[in-house]
């Protein structure tokens, strides 16, 4: 019953962050063909608009936080393989349930504490950008530092949930 009850969080959790990762991908498409037409325009035109700037800013940060926990699912992320690699399947296991709740879940958790107050002020004031011309859209940048935490931590909840049903040889691999 728990285990099932787990492998149906893991399922929900990886295909939210499966959803959000192959969407949030169309914005590297927007970074280069923004970036492009600010270079164009530049030095083409000798034009330039700070907005333009400003949202490729915004594309490549949302891209790189909201889609750090889909680089988790898939184990994408910088790891030092030292150990880990020469480990069987329960090693690998117990790395990935002690790893998520001693290091990534405390950090996710502090991420939201800290970071909780600077998005609400933000909001607050609907902040904008300080550059005159510049993108009004501030608050809801700052508030991928939230979402950045938050799916990350369920990502790394997710990641622990499977790393338990290896342990109990409960899961389908």
């Amino acid at each position: 019953m728990l285990c099932t009850i787990i492998a149906g969080f893991v399922r929900a959790v990886d295909g939210l962050n499966e959803w959000l990762g192959k969407t949030l991908a169309w914005l590297a498409l927007g970074m280069v063909s923004v970036t492009f037409a600010v270079v164009v325009l530049r030095y083409g035109f000798n034009l330039g608009w700070i907005a333009l700037q400003e949202a490729a800013i915004y594309m490549h940060a949302l891209l790189f936080m909201l889609g750090a926990a889909y680089t988790l699912k898939y184990d994408a992320h910088v790891r030092v393989d030292i150990f880990y690699q020469r480990f069987g399947s329960k090693g690998r296991a117990w790395v990935d349930l002690l790893g998520a709740w001693l290091f990534l879940i405390p950090f996710c958790a502090f991420v939201v504490w800290s970071s909780w107050d600077y998005v609400l002020a933000s909001w607050a004031i609907r902040e904008g950008s300080h550059e005159t011309g510049g993108l009004p859209l501030v608050f809801v940048l700052k508030s991928a530092l939230l979402g950045f935490a938050g799916t990350l931590l369920l990502q790394g909840v997710a990641q622990s949930g499977k790393a338990l049903l290896v342990l109990l040889d409960r899961s389908k691999s």
